[in-house]
């Protein structure tokens, strides 16, 4: 993929989704170490997806400064949500299939615990 000086953009600040935890923004959330995850036999493929996604947002800071249309703006919006939305569902499935599943096999409060952290991601994956 190649870039031009006018796709270098420094991101706005985000506002966060709530208070990150030292563990938490170093990877180890939930006492998750850093290693195998679910999605890790698909990496390249999310990565490819991801980068397409970053296309289409570099596309979207393009449109906004070459002054398109908005309501074309707003279809591309939807369509770059629509990426991201697809995304995440592609990523609960494998944590489900995965982290979740390994939980169940194991047995304990453990499953409790990733059935309540899987069930909290869609809760937030509905609220956007």
């Amino acid at each position: 993929m190649t870039t031009t000086e006018a796709d270098q953009v420094t991101p706005e600040p985000v506002e966060a989704v709530g208070p990150v935890e030292p563990a938490a923004a170093a990877g180890h959330e939930h006492g998750h170490e850093h290693g195998v995850h679910g999605y890790h036999k698909q990496k390249d493929e999310h990565l490819k997806r991801l980068r397409r996604i970053e296309g289409q947002i570099r596309g979207l800071q393009r449109m906004v400064d070459e002054d398109v249309y908005c309501i074309d703006i707003l279809t591309q919006v939807s369509a770059s949500t629509k990426a991201l939305q697809s995304f995440a569902l592609q990523l609960l499935e494998e944590h489900l299939r995965h982290c979740v599943a390994a939980a169940a096999a194991k047995g304990g409060d453990d499953v409790d615990a990733k059935v309540e952290e899987a069930t909290k991601a869609i809760a937030r994956m509905l609220r956007t």
